[in-house]
């Protein structure tokens, strides 16, 4: 198997870990990951012995299932990389029919779902920045460069792709910038310098505030961010290791002081620029801070 990408789902806050088959074009999900998140089971032994009870039983049943199953390297919390059971989507839909777990329908809704969401598609197009250069010459900082991050994740999946919101909105209470008032704060944000990083984190917070879009905004940002990083600095933020709850809180209190977001964005910078797992990894946690919590 030629695995080149790498990619985790979430399901109720639960990694689920795949990887990409160049050769069949198909992604193979680790079997440990989807037993433990329809049996809620974070403890690795726990889930483990689990999935050799199971195994037996689904031999017994369907041998073909057991046979389809292949040893792939993932990813685990020590950076390491580690031999694991994976199978491929078809796979995984018969192995979760085979536990008797309420919580088993509902993931497989998740797992059929996921893909056709605008978040599922979206993703996609998010993952190609790996491959494509698509702001051309356009400056990495400008509200045009956001723009087009915007415009290439969402189009065909937004009237809106790309484009300036001309009404106000609101979320959680907070009011972002006023609609008559957002071309003055673009311009504004536009030209604030992005040399160090208090520069970059700032104009980051600043476009957070104005909210351009009139949805999508996070998951372009947080690219935006990136490409401001890894053009002055040389470096990226490494996504996975900033929790979900932490980065919300963070950015929450980033419209009256920025100092918490600065110190997660700080504690998870890396040189791993041209490291596709990293990137990968980033547009996956980036897509799971905007999950319903």
């Amino acid at each position: 198997m030629n695995a080149t990408k790498t990619s985790i789902r979430f399901f109720d806050d639960c990694e689920v870990r795949a990887v990409w088959d160049d050769e069949k074009s198909k992604w193979y999900f680790s079997v440990l990951d989807v037993v433990g998140a329809i049996n809620g089971e974070s403890n690795y032994e726990k889930t483990r012995n689990y999935w050799k009870y199971l195994k037996a039983k689904i031999r017994k049943v369907d041998g073909e299932l057991v046979s389809a199953t292949t040893q792939l390297k993932f990813v685990a919390t020590d950076g390491k990389k580690y031999g694991s059971d994976a199978l491929d989507a078809d796979g995984i839909i018969l192995l979760a029919q085979f536990i008797p777990n309420n919580k088993a329908a509902r993931f497989l809704d998740w797992f059929l779902y996921s893909e056709n969401t605008v978040d599922g598609q979206s993703k996609k197009k998010a993952y190609a920045f790996w491959e494509r250069n698509l702001l051309g010459d356009t400056e990495v900082g400008s509200v045009k460069a956001l723009q087009k991050i915007h415009a290439y994740i969402f189009g065909g999946l937004y009237d809106f792709a790309g484009k300036i919101r001309s009404l106000t909105i609101s979320k959680g209470g907070f009011t972002f910038a006023p609609a008559q008032f957002l071309p003055l704060a673009l311009s504004h944000i536009e030209l604030m310098p992005e040399t160090t990083f208090d520069e970059i984190v700032d104009k980051y917070v600043e476009m957070n505030v104005a909210h351009p879009f009139m949805d999508g905004n996070g998951r372009s940002t947080r690219l935006w961010l990136d490409l401001m990083f890894k053009s002055s600095l040389k470096k990226c933020v490494d996504w996975s290791k900033i929790d979900k709850k932490d980065y919300l809180d963070a950015m929450q209190k980033s419209v009256v002081e920025s100092s918490a977001i600065k110190a997660l964005l700080q504690s998870a910078l890396t040189d791993k620029i041209n490291d596709r797992e990293v990137f990968m990894k980033g547009v996956d946690y980036s897509y799971y801070y905007e999950e319903d919590n």
